[in-house]
């Protein structure tokens, strides 16, 4: 029994040799299809890495410049510098918070400098507000709506490629008149690779979608609460004005 299986793995061994296992081999005996599966898997995995950079850099840069942003702004609000915290607001461009309370800033001061009906300017930054929240809001989430896809179809393009290359074994099994190694590798070698990098490009995608995604909603829980404080300040002052 034993030298029966050690003649079996021999003869497995030379058919494996025989046919190559490099990629350059792989590649050169791959049908047009396999092929194309690998170049449209390949194309997805550099622009989801792309997007993957891009919103790591992104998020790290509002992280940063919000830690930053927030003490600075709430000194100059507490002395009630207004044109100081909108130069503060304006120094931290990638901020997500500066984003959002500068708006409100800006618009506050327009309707302070005028005439308006008591009530109108705090509605009014409370409109600016919820625009710019919500385009910040569509600019944190730039991308990931393409890495959600990536990451959910690329197994089915890959599984593409599998059903190809099996195909192929059953064409090379009719061509040989044979079931063996020699006659199904080439087919089953292409299943197996475009199985392997659907799931390779897949699995970080589906990673990194859901980290981005929970660091998104932990940036919309601050500007909901940065927009609510800025509000209550805007109420706060209107009264103190009113008093006056």
């Amino acid at each position: 029994m034993f030298a029966l299986a050690s003649n079996w793995g021999m003869l497995l061994l030379q058919e494996a040799q025989a046919i190559g296992w490099d990629p350059v081999s792989l590649w050169n005996q791959m049908a047009w299809a396999a092929r194309t599966v690998c170049i449209v898997l390949f194309i997805m995995s550099a622009w989801s890495i792309g997007v993957m950079i891009d919103r790591w850099l992104a998020f790290s840069a509002a992280r940063k410049q919000s830690r930053a942003f927030a003490p600075a702004v709430a000194g100059a609000l507490r002395e009630g510098k207004l044109d100081e915290a909108v130069k503060i607001a304006e120094r931290h461009k990638k901020s997500h918070l500066a984003k959002v309370v500068t708006a409100g800033l800006q618009e506050f001061k327009a309707h302070e400098a005028g005439a308006d009906i008591p009530g109108e300017d705090i509605e009014a930054s409370k409109r600016a507000l919820e625009r710019a929240e919500a385009i910040v809001q569509a600019e944190l989430k730039r991308g990931l709506g393409g890495l959600a896809t990536i990451g959910s179809t690329a197994p089915f393009v890959g599984l593409f490629g599998t059903v190809v290359g099996i195909i192929n074994a059953f064409k090379g099994i009719a061509s040989e008149k044979s079931a063996g190694l020699g006659a199904v590798a080439s087919g089953i070698s292409e299943a197996l690779v475009t199985t392997a990098i659907g799931l390779f490009v897949a699995v970080p995608a589906v990673w990194m979608f859901n980290a981005f995604t929970t660091r998104v909603e932990s940036f919309n829980v601050e500007m909901d609460n940065s927009s609510s404080e800025l509000i209550d300040y805007f109420i706060k002052r209107s009264q103190g004005r009113g008093r006056k």
